[in-house]
């Protein structure tokens, strides 16, 4: 390479990391927001949180990662090789966490090729994407509620779902039996279930009842 020549993508000094990096991350931001919230079609399926958030971090992540490659075919191939030592081996309920592990893998490659200032600055970034995305997640949790509350459960039942609405608790009744009925039911994340769970028993005659909390996964409710 002749001295004095600015090849495009190739970032020679600490303030050109740091002037590219203070331009494409966020315009990779704003983009990705764009296509992740773009207006939903009446008919088509509700959109998840978790994905929307990741579809976000995803555009960032590949502008950081074609931030460190530059115009380097090397660096392109030593990407490829390193992003296949990556085995999920392990089940992964957010696909927020698969996406980190490329943001680490990027900053990691910045690091190892000398971009320091854009390792740095596109770690900070994604942290405060990270934050602010997360920070719109509801804060709730997903139970099947089982209630048995003996030969009087059906009749107790606009109690039992007064005592949840008192606890600002959402349900849907999924089954109903003579002795017992089920509820999916979504609480405010800070609520304990024991003190509801006291107050459906005081419901059953002599206090003698069950009540049984089974935490949901989210994603994972059949509709």
């Amino acid at each position: 390479m002749q001295p004095g020549v600015d090849l495009p993508g190739v970032m020679d000094t600490f303030q050109e990391e740091l002037f590219a990096s203070a331009i494409r991350l966020p315009l990779a931001a704003l983009l990705g927001t764009v296509l992740a919230l773009r207006p939903r079609r009446n008919g088509t399926p509700e959109r998840q949180p978790a994905v929307v958030q990741t579809q976000i971090i995803l555009a960032v992540v590949g502008s950081l990662i074609m931030l460190v490659v530059g115009a380097s075919l090397a660096r392109a191939f030593g990407i490829v090789g390193a992003a296949n030592l990556i085995r999920y081996r392990s089940k992964i309920d957010d696909p927020k966490d698969a996406v980190v592990m490329l943001c680490a893998l990027a900053v990691g490659l910045a690091a190892g090729v000398g971009l320091y200032g854009l390792s740095v600055i596109g770690t900070l970034f994604i942290v405060l994407c990270l934050w602010i995305i997360e920070g719109f997640e509801p804060q709730t949790r997903l139970f099947e509620l089982n209630v048995k509350l003996g030969d009087q459960t059906q009749d107790l039942r606009p109690k039992i779902e007064e005592v949840l609405r008192r606890y600002k608790a959402r349900y849907e009744l999924r089954t109903a039996a003579e002795d017992t009925v089920s509820y999916m039911v979504t609480t405010p994340k800070a609520l304990r279930t024991d003190r509801v769970s006291n107050a459906l028993m005081e419901l059953a005659p002599d206090n003698k009842g069950a009540v049984e909390w089974a935490e949901k996964a989210k994603d994972k409710v059949p509709k």
